[in-house]
């Protein structure tokens, strides 16, 4: 589970309680016409823009924010390396076992690609072609709660209108229900602002931002595999192979890699102890 999505709920849910209780009371905040005109009224808007197959999907988006599978662009480097030794020594046909082994679809799919010797402009346009179409897939995930985002603040400000409206429309400072009915309107005016507020940037902007960013860590993975089965149909060294798909990590990820110092690090520190046990 990534604890940093339910610590940052948390964190901002707290906040926001602290800011409430200090000075204030936590009873003006709840308001059931605020609740339904903001919460209801982002609903129904999703619903006139996205079909109800993408309300399906919300419990499997859920999982992945909590429970997000991550990416490691080295590992994949790694394999794709391994893939390419045994290639040049066996053969590309030596691949179908080591394929089999492996967990991730795509990589093995890509890998059978080449043991079946189909063309390589084929097996390119193939993969690319799945890569769009995955592209695709997530980003309508993503923007399914970037444009829900936008609904809640327009929605709380509807609420602001009618809860202006009310007031304006019994003012009437010289009766005690006139009074009550101001203040009421007033409520339903401010805490419909705040639902929409807190609705679009505590739940669902985080959200989308979060389904995108794993969506980009998942590509770079995929594009390592491209282009490394590509260049293992091509029949070139792994030492290449190897320096051309270490393009895709991040500067400081290569920069640690080059690190002399870091690298020496972990040996000798698994040395002294070895020798301790000894």
């Amino acid at each position: 589970m990534d604890f940093s999505v339910l610590i940052g709920l948390l964190a901002g849910l707290g906040l926001v309680y602290f800011g409430i209780t200090d000075g204030g009371i936590l009873n003006s905040f709840i308001d059931r016409a605020s609740m339904a005109i903001t919460f209801g009224g982002t609903i129904a808007s999703t619903v006139i823009a996205f079909p109800f197959s993408f309300f399906k999907k919300i419990p499997s988006h859920l999982r992945i924010v909590f429970r997000r599978k991550k990416y490691n662009p080295r590992q994949y480097i790694d394999t794709i390396v391994e893939f390419a030794q045994e290639a040049r020594k066996r053969g590309l046909l030596s691949l179908e076992e080591k394929a089999n082994q492996v967990t991730d679809p795509f990589l093995r799919e890509s890998v059978m690609l080449i043991v079946d010797a189909i063309d390589p402009e084929k097996v390119k346009a193939l993969l690319q072609n799945e890569m769009d179409c995955i592209e695709e897939r997530h980003a309508s995930g993503w923007q399914f709660y970037e444009k829900a985002s936008s609904f809640a603040p327009a929605f709380g400000m509807i609420g602001t209108l009618i809860g202006l409206i009310n007031m304006l429309a019994n003012l009437d400072m010289n009766s005690e229900e006139g009074t009550k009915l101001l203040a009421n309107g007033m409520s339903v005016a401010l805490v419909t602002t705040f639902y929409g507020s807190m609705l679009a940037n505590l739940v669902l902007t985080p959200i989308g931002h979060r389904l995108h960013m794993i969506h980009e860590e998942e590509m770079i993975c995929k594009q390592i595999i491209v282009e490394g089965v590509i260049s293992i149909q091509a029949g070139d060294n792994p030492k290449h192979i190897e320096e051309r798909l270490s393009a895709f990590l991040r500067q400081k990820e290569r920069a640690e890699e080059k690190d002399p110092k870091k690298q020496e690090k972990t040996p000798r520190g698994k040395k002294v102890k070895d020798a301790k046990k000894a």
